[in-house]
């Protein structure tokens, strides 16, 4: 469920990011999240401590980050190509972080290492997303057009797949008793964060129309997937259900070629095929 989530949510933010900035996007799609998981978390109850509120807000400062960065990197970028090199970074970290914490991998999920090193070298060769046809009149003039993998979209990519590695890391961290309100305070930190930045950069403007939409959904569905990586995060080792979360690009590249008519070099198709299949070894192994 979070990979379907997060993998839906990328998609449509991606395409909410390349109508309006992308730190408009998320202006509408955090408050949205926030507004709904006080309401998912009241009736769980909980109790609270100071780890739970300090972990919840450190994962929200990372989440704000990545999800801030990633749209960015989709709005400038081929979706197909930046949505599996950002699971590649998501996965990676927490099993980094889970051997450093005791936990032992089989030597399957090691060989998916391996492989996850080699997709990152296939997927950042430059991109060739020329569309394999116009879109009807019903498709926006912006979606048609190439998106390049640059060195800039590189950096937010690599940028945003830290970040969101490390949110499930801190995530990890909070104490089990406190339910869901630890999201809560995640959400509220990036809130925050956004507002902030919104408000310094000129971007503190409500968009209406189709973003605004797009944002909205987006909100729900990273809502969703929020709450099961926090239930799955607590039911599993983290090497293991960090990488499982990663799968989500299938969604989103599945999409990108669908709907967009996205199109990829051989060389980056085979990338993102390796990227999914080490991401699968990892979690099998």
């Amino acid at each position: 469920m979070a990979a379907l989530g997060y993998g839906i949510s990328d998609f449509v933010g991606g395409i909410a990011s390349r109508r309006i900035a992308a730190l408009r996007v998320v202006l509408v799609s955090y408050p949205v999240a926030l507004l709904l998981l006080i309401v998912v978390a009241m009736p769980f109850g909980g109790e609270l401590s100071t780890a739970a509120v300090v972990w919840g807000l450190l994962s929200g400062i990372a989440q704000a980050f990545g999800v801030w960065w990633f749209y960015a990197a989709l709005g400038s970028g081929p979706i197909s190509v930046v949505s599996p090199l950002t699971a590649i970074l998501v996965a990676g970290i927490p099993v980094a972080a889970g051997l450093a914490l005791g936990e032992r991998p089989g030597p399957v999920a090691l060989v998916g290492v391996v492989l996850a090193l080699a997709a990152v070298v296939l997927v950042s060769r430059e991109a060739t997303d020329e569309p394999l046809a116009r879109r009807e009149s019903s498709t926006d003039e912006d979606d048609a057009r190439p998106h390049k993998f640059t060195a800039r979209v590189a950096w937010l990519t690599v940028g945003s797949g830290v970040a969101f590695g490390m949110n499930f890391v801190l995530l990890d961290q909070v104490p089990h008793e406190a339910e869901l309100w630890p999201l809560v305070f995640g959400r509220l930190a990036a809130v925050s964060i956004v507002l902030l930045a919104a408000a310094v950069t000129a971007n503190l403007v409500l968009e209406r129309g189709v973003p605004l939409r797009l944002a909205v959904l987006a909100g729900v569905l990273d809502t969703v997937a929020n709450v099961a990586t926090l239930l799955a995060l607590q039911s599993s080792m983290l090497s293991l259900a960090g990488v499982l979360i990663a799968l989500y690009p299938a969604a989103t590249v599945l999409l990108a070629i669908v709907v967009l008519r996205e199109r990829v070099t051989r060389w980056q198709a085979a990338g993102i095929v390796l990227a999914l299949a080490s991401v699968g070894m990892i979690a099998g192994g």
